[in-house]
């Protein structure tokens, strides 16, 4: 294979699907509102809605219902017991309360509050019946989350208007939170569909760099694997060590930028030659990055779509990608390359797949050696935590050394 160097083309990010834009993301469909218009409900459903009725007096609930009835709603839950009226509501599941407001043993007030406290059941609309003409009393009601009130005795001209107006705007209300999940569900599956495309063209760019000196690209997949359990070991949560793994295989991605006569010497590389195989951090570090400063300088200072294109581009996955391949060789006593960092000044995924990478590379076999015995890998890492690595991350991947080993055995090189 050619040398391969550095060109402005490598400068550039892995290329992704672009991110759709919320109109793009979500296509207007037959049960989904997109008009005003379109969330109106029917007479018809209107006149088919749940109206539940609490009096404490039965013949107030009979005289509620007669009246609606004659307007042609069909639908009624009923009680004369105020208690059992929260109950009610929540297996019930009106579209609409008729709550008498001075009741004994449980006042129509405290129904109220009690609904409003209840995640589901404070959207349900609630008209009070009442004979009550207080105005501190009407507005702790309009306070406690009432939305009309009709006076006792009933006005049957006020009754169907009212109520039809509260009912179309609960209505309205439930198609539009319809839409928003809708959207919402939409969004989140448009984005994993993203997600999982950044990640299948970031594996193959690992694989892509490792097939320059290891003819599985097994060792991406160990070391991704090996730093995931070592994130989880610290208290990584399931999507951050996730994370972790996807980027930690392309730590070496800068190798693209490293010939052959290096890379592939099976000896022992000169001063000069392992000075440029140093570079392969900058060089991955470049490769993953978005561009290069002076072309992001010139985007932001040349265009106002650029900057704001800047602003929202950065993938979390290639952030954190470019943070391994720069710092999985620095050392936690500052004596590594290419920036001499220490302690924790290197980032934390660079840590832990500093681990993770060396831990692989002394227990397989490259073309420079044979494979170390597995207790010898062990005792090395032990021996140089504290110097090489952080003793925190050598702890932790200790802790999982059954799955470590699990791990080097199911993706083991072919020969």
């Amino acid at each position: 294979m050619s040398t391969m160097t550095p060109s402005a083309a490598d400068t550039c990010a892995v290329p992704l699907p672009p991110t759709p834009t919320i109109e793009e993301a979500v296509e207007p469909s037959p049960g989904m509102p997109v008009s005003d218009a379109q969330c109106q409900p029917s007479e018809e459903s209107l006149l088919g809605s749940r109206l539940m009725i609490v009096d404490d007096e039965p013949v107030n609930v009979k005289v509620v219902r007669r009246l609606l009835e004659l307007e042609g709603y069909v639908n009624f839950v009923t009680t004369n017991q105020a208690e059992n009226a929260e109950k009610m509501v929540e297996h019930e599941k009106p579209d609409l309360l008729l709550l008498d407001l001075m009741m004994p043993g449980v006042s129509g007030l405290e129904i109220l509050d009690r609904l409003g406290r209840a995640d589901k059941l404070r959207e349900t609309p609630v008209i009070i019946l009442t004979a009550v003409s207080d105005r501190e009393t009407r507005k702790q009601a309009l306070e406690a989350g009432a939305a009309d009130f009709l006076n006792k005795p009933i006005d049957p001209t006020e009754l169907a208007p009212r109520i039809k107006n509260v009912l179309r705007s609960k209505a309205y209300q439930d198609r539009l939170a319809s839409y928003s999940r809708n959207l919402e569900e939409a969004v989140a599956s448009r984005t994993a569909e993203l997600q999982h495309a950044q990640r299948e063209v970031a594996h193959c760019l690992a694989r892509a760099s490792e097939y320059r000196d290891n003819d599985t690209g097994f060792h991406v997949l160990r070391v991704g694997r090996y730093a995931r359990l070592i994130g989880e070991a610290l208290g990584m949560n399931p999507h951050d060590a996730d994370q972790l793994e996807q980027a930690a295989q392309l730590h070496d991605v800068g190798k693209i930028g490293i010939g052959d006569d290096v890379l592939l010497k099976p000896g022992k590389l000169t001063e000069e030659e392992f000075a440029f195989m140093k570079k392969h951090c900058n060089f991955g570090k470049r490769i993953l990055q978005q561009c290069t400063i002076e072309e992001e300088g010139m985007m932001r200072e040349h265009s106002s779509i650029g900057a704001k294109i800047l602003s929202g581009a950065t993938s979390p996955l290639l952030a954190m990608a470019r943070r391994i391949a720069l710092t999985h060789h620095e050392w936690w006593d500052g004596s590594g390359y290419p920036v001499g960092l220490a302690g924790e000044d290197i980032p934390m995924e660079g840590r832990i797949t500093a681990v993770a990478d060396v831990f692989d590379a002394l227990s397989s076999r490259r073309c420079y050696k044979e494979a170390f015995p597995l207790e010898r890998c062990f005792a090395i890492l032990r021996e140089e935590s504290g110097t090489h690595f952080d003793p925190r991350v050598i702890d932790a991947f200790f802790s999982r050394r059954d799955e470590i080993v699990a791990v080097q055995l199911e993706y083991a090189d072919e020969n």
